[in-house]
């Protein structure tokens, strides 16, 4: 999910808007806890870099945060967030110039200048799929703007009749995955090897499984569990949200094509209220409200079409990226060494393309 929640350059920090969550430093500092298994390899299968007003979060920051974790990243995927496109040239294609800008990250990092993990390995972009046959010039710019990197698109869809509890940068139309331009142009992705990363809200499941049906060549990745909601039309009602969604994943999870992120539950939307408290959540107040939702998704599309994200730094206005890695590794703990590994690094490096770590 795209956000302009600020960040300042101290200690203080400014909220985006009613949409987002501040980062608090100080807060956050407050929650500091020592890596579980340090050395466990992952590769954090969604993260966003940016620079905007106010808030900037580049390489840098993002590496300082997986430094000052004690966890062993070895590499990741970045996610499109409307970042760095070009001010001009055709419209359809502006959105290569995010590519461009994080091929360049990538290659930087690539250079072993700063350290041995291998950031934004791969790459999702976004291009309207709604130019249907149009759209194929712009995949094809995406791809040769970072030939061993670009991985997929995403073409964010949430939609919600509560029009409160969508970001205004990314909100899409009803029904847009059953739109019969959206689908022409969805159908380019699997013939250039292109994976669809899929960001929507909990209701819209069932328009996601009808897509998948009727792709089932294309890869498709479920961002975030779902976009489970909790605020607004949704709020006190957790239980009945629960069995909808969990009815609504296991239905997703017969089509073999798909595959879940588990993480990007610190936005606002979720409802779990982290902000709130007087203290950053610990990794166990974290495992204990995520369980249910992670078990499900496990349980049905097992964990070799599962991955782990941090959604940094969307997820950086509830808790710490330490905080959130160990919470992943406790909620896995009994899981078998080869779960553990499909869950942290090797499915995504499958899915993306990426080499495994070492």
């Amino acid at each position: 999910m795209t956000q302009s929640q600020t960040e300042g350059s101290g200690s203080a920090s400014r909220s985006g808007g009613g949409n987002y969550l501040a980062v608090r430093p100080d807060w956050l500092a407050r929650g500091f806890e020592e890596a579980l298994e340090p050395g466990l390899p992952i590769i954090d299968a969604h993260h966003h870099l940016w620079d905007r007003q106010n808030w900037r979060y580049l390489f840098d920051e993002y590496l300082a945060d997986i430094a000052g974790s004690g966890h062993n990243v070895t590499a990741s995927v970045f996610m499109q967030c409307q970042a760095m496109y070009r001010s001009d040239g055709p419209t359809a294609m502006r959105v290569v110039g995010e590519t461009e800008f994080i091929n360049g990250v990538a290659a930087m990092i690539a250079s072993g200048n700063y350290g041995p993990r291998r950031l934004c390995a791969g790459i999702v972009g976004h291009a309207d799929l709604r130019l249907g046959d149009k759209v194929t010039p712009v995949l094809e710019a995406h791809v040769a703007a970072a030939p061993r990197r670009f991985r997929g698109i995403r073409h964010i869809t949430v939609w919600d009749a509560d029009r409160g509890l969508m970001n205004p940068l990314s909100a899409g139309p009803p029904g847009l995955l059953g739109d019969s331009a959206f689908r022409v142009g969805f159908a380019r992705l699997a013939p250039l090897g292109l994976v669809f990363d899929a960001w929507l809200f909990h209701p819209q499941i069932g328009e996601l499984t009808d897509l998948a049906r009727a792709f089932p060549q294309t890869t498709i990745v479920l961002d975030h569990l779902g976009g489970i909601v909790g605020i607004g039309a949704y709020k006190d009602r957790r239980d009945e949200v629960f069995a909808e969604w969990s009815r609504a994943i296991r239905d997703l999870a017969r089509c073999e094509n798909v595959c879940v992120k588990l993480g990007g539950l610190g936005m606002r939307i979720n409802g779990f209220g982290f902000e709130m408290r007087d203290d950053p959540p610990t990794s166990e107040v974290l495992a204990s409200a995520w369980r249910p939702y992670v078990e499900i998704c496990i349980e049905a599309f097992g964990a070799q079409r599962c991955m782990f994200e941090s959604n940094f730094p969307v997820d950086k206005g509830s808790y710490g990226y330490g905080s959130a890695w160990n919470a992943f590794k406790r909620l896995t703990r009994h899981a078998s060494e080869s779960d553990r590994q499909s869950l942290f690094s090797g499915t995504v490096a499958r899915v993306y393309g990426l080499a495994p770590p070492d």
